[in-house]
């Protein structure tokens, strides 16, 4: 009768069976991994991608920003010289058409049942204020006249005689009313007869600057 040791056998495929059934885990375990590296390399290629776009856009708005910047300098640059220009034409204008205006104000100013350009607003309210400071609308203005006129620098100075020191006051009064003349100062003035009618009159001086 022949026997048959299975024992060492039924162990080695036990062994064997174990050993494929580790092989197996590990093998699946490096699956995993690998597919978990796979799903973070995905994931931070997304994030770069995304970093990339928001970098692109940041970009195109500094070289957005830098384009304006140098346009405004450019445009500031532009606006700055036609203000030169526009206030070179002003004061140009000003010049031309300043002492006309202030010798038409002068003319005002002395025409009998006139008086001095002034707001009538303002000349209420100063009316209420100071009955004194308004200028009197009967007065004569031929009792006053006017020699000599200079401009120098929009600062005018009057030269004249009058008939006594009211007329040189209701001159200086209305000229301080007046929307064209201010820091108007009476200078020291002097009495005299005149040559040719022997009457007493006053010889004034008086400065004055102008607004135009």
């Amino acid at each position: 009768m022949i026997r048959i040791n299975l024992l060492p056998q039924k162990r080695r495929a036990e062994r064997s069976e174990g050993s494929q059934l580790w092989l197996l885990a590990v093998l699946f375990l490096f699956l995993v991994e690998v597919g978990a590296l796979f799903a973070y390399h995905g994931f931070k290629a997304e994030e770069l991608k995304d970093q990339n776009r928001k970098n692109a856009e940041l970009q195109t708005q500094i070289d957005r920003a830098k384009k304006a910047v140098v346009n405004h300098s450019k445009v500031k640059e532009e606006l700055g010289q036609l203000r030169a220009r526009e206030d070179a034409i002003s004061k140009l204008q000003s010049a031309r058409t300043g002492p006309t205006s202030v010798m038409l104000e002068l003319a005002r100013i002395l025409t009998p049942g006139r008086g001095p350009s002034v707001d009538p607003d303002r000349l209420s309210q100063i009316r209420k204020e100071n009955p004194l400071a308004v200028y009197n609308p009967s007065w004569d203005a031929r009792r006053l006249w006017l020699g000599r006129f200079v401009e120098t620098g929009r600062k005018v100075r009057l030269e004249g005689t009058a008939r006594d020191g009211e007329d040189v006051s209701e001159l200086a009064r209305r000229m301080n009313l007046s929307s064209l003349f201010f820091n108007v100062r009476l200078l020291p003035a002097k009495k005299e007869k005149d040559r040719e009618s022997g009457l007493e009159v006053v010889r004034f001086e008086l400065e004055a600057e102008v607004r135009y």
